[in-house]
């Protein structure tokens, strides 16, 4: 399993998401361009040590990310999905993709997903925070694929 986080805005959120990687022991993608120098004091501090034990890699662009050999589906994250990622089944070579805070991921990105994901929300509320719902859907792919010694639940 992977997270990737495609073109992030905001370096405090990719802060956090790369500790929530190195933290869950998953390998992460970063797709530049990102809104911020990745040197910026604010995602050293959300990071904090943690960046030091981070697997990762950078992706000058999209296309240079497609074009690279890729293994597993790439699930996304988006208010425009149809399916609830509860009732998704993850696999352990999944790819969970993040979009910007700001915009999202563009329509071809969109259509390059094999599953798009949505986390229901109660009415009027549209989206939440990015490391958030990384967190969240992150979470339940280790959950149900038994990673870092996770049982699968079983039915009552």
């Amino acid at each position: 399993m992977r997270l990737v986080l495609f073109e992030p805005d905001i370096p405090q959120n990719a802060g956090t998401l790369m500790r929530l990687a190195a933290g869950l022991g998953v390998p992460l993608d970063l797709i530049e361009p990102c809104g911020f120098v990745l040197d910026d004091r604010r995602l050293r501090r959300a990071g904090m040590d943690y960046l030091d034990h981070l697997d990762w890699v950078r992706h000058s662009s999209w296309d240079s990310y497609a074009a690279g050999p890729q293994a597993g589906r790439l699930v996304l994250l988006t208010t425009r999905g149809a399916v609830p990622y509860t009732a998704f089944a993850f696999a352990p070579d999944d790819r969970i993709l993040v979009g910007r805070e700001s915009a999202g991921v563009p329509d071809a990105v969109h259509a390059a997903a094999d599953a798009r994901l949505v986390i229901p929300l109660r009415p009027p509320a549209r989206s939440l925070n990015v490391a958030i719902s990384a967190a969240m859907v992150l979470g339940e792919a280790l959950r149900q694929t038994a990673a870092l010694g996770f049982a699968p639940a079983s039915a009552p």
